[in-house]
């Protein structure tokens, strides 16, 4: 196991997306943002069933920089309750992973 996270979060819009992607990549809370377009998301939204087209963020980042990423998410995403997820990376390249400790580095 790794201290390396990959965290997610869906943005309603595209600049909204890039907004949040520029932000935690120049601020090194994340080394790397994949934001894919063309996600369509089922949920229920204070009693109403949902379909939203959104755009899906994967954030490279560490343990260490997780609770300042999370904050830095919360406080850019334009909805009330972001989903911000976080998952362990169990294992991957080595010199990809020293690539991200690099990078988010205070």
């Amino acid at each position: 196991m790794t201290d390396k996270l990959i965290v997610f979060t869906t943005c309603g819009a595209r600049e909204d997306a890039e907004k949040i992607a520029k932000a935690v990549v120049m601020e090194k809370l994340a080394a790397c943002v994949n934001v894919l377009p063309g996600v369509r998301s089922c949920y229920e939204w204070e009693g109403k069933m949902e379909w939203s087209e959104e755009l899906l963020l994967m954030m490279k980042t560490t343990r260490d920089r997780y609770e300042e990423l999370e904050a830095r998410i919360r406080e850019l995403h334009a909805y009330e309750v972001p989903e911000i997820l976080a998952v362990p990376v169990a294992a991957g390249l080595e010199k990809y992973l020293e690539w991200v400790d690099s990078n988010t580095r205070k």
